[in-house]
């Protein structure tokens, strides 16, 4: 079977076509565009038609490569953690323009903003939180990679930072509705990192009771939320006695992140 067979058998988009055929080769993605005529060997083969079976049964392709790129860096990912999406860099934006002395990044998944701030002021003191030990591995993983000096800790919301106070807090939190429709199209993501309980604000609930209790005076407490959370979220913020709560939209002009300064 050459490249060009392989791509039109695959059954699947063609971009992610050539991603994984990419992957499963070796090659660069423009070199499997360029020379549709090479032929593969039987490993090779079978190693891509098999991904592209995962990939037409729904499978991410973050999930199938096993690592996915968020603000510059390539970040492994399973199961275990939600995948970085792009609209998430605003929230590392705007925790950088704040530069920040100390940040806590609750709930981190796979460390992708933690590492991110981390990379770009490498003398703030960074910690990241998560109650799942197995996403937390996948964090130590990324963090190893890159060198990068984030203290990783294991427990629930602030449970791990017990008396500490922070220049920054930072979350993208569980925010999807239990019965959101669109549930139905991430079968492969963990539940933990997706469900917000009936109206999607459970976690920012929490956040904004505790923060508080966690930040520096002048210190901002910043989450990530879905389309239309914005008010619900800012009074949150302002229930909890935060100040200068503001909105900022994603470049899909959504309102994306909502914070408030103690």
């Amino acid at each position: 079977m050459t490249v060009g067979e392989a791509l039109r058998a695959s059954n699947i988009d063609r971009r992610e076509a050539r991603l994984l055929l990419a992957a499963a080769t070796g090659f660069s993605e423009g070199s499997v565009l360029a020379h549709p005529e090479r032929q593969l060997d039987a490993e090779t083969e079978s190693r891509f038609l098999e991904m592209s079976a995962r990939r037409a049964a729904g499978e991410p392709v973050a999930y199938i490569l096993g690592h996915k790129e968020f603000y510059g860096l390539e970040l492994a990912v399973n199961p275990a953690v939600l995948i970085p999406r792009p609209e998430t860099e605003l929230l590392v934006d705007l925790a950088l323009d704040r530069n920040p002395a100390s940040v806590l990044d609750v709930g981190t998944g796979s460390g992708a903003i933690a590492l991110a701030i981390k990379r770009h002021r490498p003398k703030a003191r960074v910690v990241a939180t998560d109650a799942s030990a197995a996403a937390l591995e996948v964090a130590r993983r990324n963090a190893t990679r890159y060198s990068l000096d984030v203290e990783l800790r294991h427990g629930r919301w602030f449970e791990p930072v017990a008396g500490e106070r922070f220049e920054a807090i930072i979350s993208n939190p569980p925010y999807v509705v239990v019965d959101d429709p669109h549930l139905a199209a991430l079968p492969y993501e963990p539940r933990l990192a997706l469900l917000g309980g009936a109206d999607g604000l459970d976690a920012f609930r929490v956040l904004a009771r505790e923060a508080p209790a966690h930040l520096l005076p002048g210190g901002w407490l910043l989450m990530e939320h879905g389309a239309g959370q914005q008010d619900a979220v800012r009074a949150l913020l302002e229930a909890a006695g935060l100040e200068t709560t503001a909105s900022w939209p994603d470049l899909a002009g959504i309102p994306r992140v909502s914070g408030g300064k103690l």
